[in-house]
């Protein structure tokens, strides 16, 4: 699901880019060590307690797994219990769905849209991949209520350490992924762990504050609210392989802006000419599940040179009478 976009502010990217460096040579830091000390104030109950629809057995089952403020619910997919003993595990993912707000749970984590709009991220699964899709606090019946992106780092930290322990999963070979806010999460939880062997963020939002529209549920007059919500400050602090994939139809300026402070080698940046907020999401997953099945050598290779060729590929057939 697309986040909506709501007015970006009056200044032009040059100038909003000029104020954030200067912000950010100010403010510099691992995103563990501004949390560090930080204690957020929510002004507002966000709660998403829509019930959980029961996935189809033979695709996923609903689980618990421990989070910092107790148990939440999570859809784990089947085969998890077919053991690939000769690597002693399946690779694992952890998928981070989108919308406002992000991991809430819904049949469309199972259920596969078209090819210009599947946010299943089902080619993980079909390559034979675990998968485990959490929801986190205030959300799903779970625990606690929304911090929009701060606690929730946490829950998925945490339900990350619960996959690594699933019978059947390799621990040593647990990914993460997400789409839109989902996205802006992934970026956020690379930012405050090296827990993962790489990290998929398909059209996050660097700033949140460029989210329009919403009454956010903290103290909007305090500008380190938005600080650590926001991974435009904490690229640094990623050490784990990390792609950010957008189309030129979609976010663009996103990335943009994102291209303008990133100096990390282990963040690759690709936007994806004659594509959207979606549609690189199926031919994307798929060379990226198919790298992690064959194996691969720590870095994880991210060849976007090799990426853009794959879309252009299934842009191609798709345009084909």
């Amino acid at each position: 699901m697309s986040r909506r976009r709501g007015h970006r502010r009056g200044l032009a990217l040059a100038g909003a880019v000029a104020v954030l460096l200067a912000a950010m040579a100010a403010t510099a830091g691992p995103l563990h060590d501004a949390r560090r000390g930080f204690t957020t104030r929510l002004v507002a109950e966000w709660r998403e307690d829509t019930p959980l629809e029961a996935p189809p057995p033979d695709l996923f089952t609903l689980v618990s797994y421990p989070a910092p403020l107790g148990e939440n619910t999570a859809y784990l997919s089947a085969n998890h219990a077919a053991t690939d003993s000769a690597v002693g595990g399946r690779p694992a993912i952890v998928w981070l769905t989108g919308g406002m707000p992000t991991s809430r749970g819904g049949p469309y984590v199972w259920r596969q849209g078209p090819d210009e709009n599947d946010q299943s991220a089902a080619p993980f699964r079909q390559a034979g991949l675990v998968m485990l899709f959490p929801t986190v606090r205030g959300t799903a019946a779970n625990p606690g209520r929304q911090e929009a992106m701060l606690g929730e780092v946490d829950d998925v930290i945490a339900a990350a350490t619960f996959l690594r322990g699933v019978p059947g999963v390799d621990p040593d070979r647990i990914y993460l992924g997400g789409h839109s806010t989902g996205g802006t999460l992934a970026l956020l939880v690379a930012e405050a762990t090296d827990m993962f062997r790489a990290v998929f963020a398909f059209g996050p939002v660097p700033d949140i504050a460029d989210y329009g529209g919403i009454d956010w549920p903290f103290d909007t007059d305090d500008p380190n609210e938005f600080r650590v919500r926001s991974p435009l400050h904490f690229l640094d602090a990623i050490t784990t392989p990390t792609l950010v994939c957008e189309g030129e139809g979609g976010n663009v300026e996103d990335m943009e802006l994102l291209a303008s402070v990133n100096r990390n080698p282990l963040v690759s940046l690709l936007t994806l000419p004659d594509a959207d907020h979606f549609t690189p999401l199926v031919p994307v997953n798929r060379l990226l599940a198919a790298r992690i099945v064959a194996g691969h050598d720590d870095p994880f290779p991210f060849d976007t040179t090799a990426i853009a060729q794959e879309y252009a590929r299934f842009r191609a057939a798709r345009s084909e009478p």
